[in-house]
């Protein structure tokens, strides 16, 4: 795990965001064993064979969690917004995720890169 990803999840304001950002980062992590990690644009990026996997992002009220390469994705109604190449669940203060079903979709997308 890189360091700069780690300083900036515990560097988060919210405690909330760093224990999602921790959740997305074990899911991304355990989806791509390989994955290497970078902070690129001030976010966390995962990146597999040096193309984007996966990114990180938060705002004043949200933990915002995108997968690239979704066009092939089934995914589930309502929980996804975003263009059919990358699909980005937003998560806010309370709100729960299906890390195994997470896993399924990154392992799924990222199997083309």
């Amino acid at each position: 795990m890189n360091q700069e990803v780690t300083d900036f999840i515990e560097g988060l304001k919210d405690m909330w965001q760093g224990e999602q950002s921790n959740n997305l980062r074990e899911v991304v992590h355990q989806a791509i064993p390989d994955v290497q990690e970078r902070i690129q644009y001030k976010k966390p990026h995962f990146l597999k064979n040096g193309k984007y996997a996966a990114v990180i992002s938060t705002s004043k009220d949200a933990v915002s969690f995108t997968i690239f390469s979704a066009v092939a994705l089934e995914l589930p109604e309502g929980m996804f917004d975003g263009p059919p190449e990358r699909k980005t669940l937003k998560l806010r203060k309370g709100d729960s995720f299906d890390s195994g079903q997470l896993v399924s979709l990154v392992t799924q997308a990222s199997s083309s890169l």
